[in-house]
């Protein structure tokens, strides 16, 4: 059986202090997950802070040549490091690394409207399971590589992606989702505790998934169809990753 991949939204960031706690535990015990990681509201702020407009479509970034450097450096950066110092003051060893280093996320231009976005074509988890095998949280951050002459192209990647397709290439034991929501919501505005693929897709053709959720609920579709559970989850709630049984929207074949 293989780990399990908690991907930690950045708007549950500092909501709560036990996420960390639990992924520690988690470690502590043996079963030592991969976390992935967002950030999209401090790489927000940050960019507002330069003056520099955020734009989406689909639930994606448009990322620009201006966009770019300022995603990596508070992706990988800022960002990445705050969650691995938190997981090592939570008595965890973490070790922080982006989709770039050892080429782990290698991707294509998802679509020219959208600048320096990526879209993965294949995973190489050597580096994450290495980071494991030796006793060590892999934290990841959603930057990926489109391999280049003299240099690979950095990437932003949307990072509900980054953890379906990792969780895919290592064959989790599940895929946790911590989010800001308690789930996704169906048509009639009430939390779906299970969802099928074909009523999944339905929603996002009819508009009842929007924006953001629409690359989370297909990162969960893409790792469901390998095979992996999946789970959308409250971040909000202490210790959710302790209560896993029953909460938030499960995904089903």
């Amino acid at each position: 059986m293989g780990p399990a991949v908690i991907k930690i939204g950045g708007s549950t960031l500092g909501s709560t202090d036990t996420t960390f706690a639990d992924v520690a535990e988690m470690a502590r015990s043996g079963d030592i997950p991969i976390v992935v990681h967002g950030g999209g509201a401090e790489a927000s702020r940050w960019l507002e802070a330069m003056s520099i407009p955020s734009r989406f479509e689909r639930g994606l970034r448009v990322t620009d040549g201006r966009v770019l450097p300022v995603v990596v450096a508070v992706f990988a950066g800022l960002v990445n490091k705050r969650i691995v110092a938190a997981i090592n003051a939570s008595g965890a060893s973490a070790v922080g690394i982006s989709g770039a280093d050892g080429r782990t996320l290698e991707c294509r231009i998802a679509s020219p409207e959208l600048g320096y976005v990526g879209e993965p074509v294949k995973v190489h988890p050597e580096a994450v399971l290495a980071l494991r095998a030796a006793g060590m949280v892999p934290v990841v951050a959603p930057i990926g590589c489109v391999p280049g002459e003299g240099a690979d192209q950095l990437v932003n990647v949307n990072a509900d992606t980054v953890a379906g397709n990792i969780a895919a290439a290592v064959g989790a034991s599940k895929l946790v989702f911590l989010t800001d929501i308690d789930g996704v919501r169906g048509t009639e505005n009430t939390v779906a505790a299970m969802l099928s693929e074909a009523v999944a897709r339905a929603w996002i053709a009819d508009g009842t998934i929007a924006g953001g959720m629409i690359p989370k609920v297909e990162a969960c579709l893409h790792a469901l169809a390998l095979g992996v559970p999946v789970q959308i989850v409250d971040g909000r709630r202490a210790h959710s990753l302790r209560q896993l049984d029953g909460s938030g929207t499960t995904f089903v074949r």
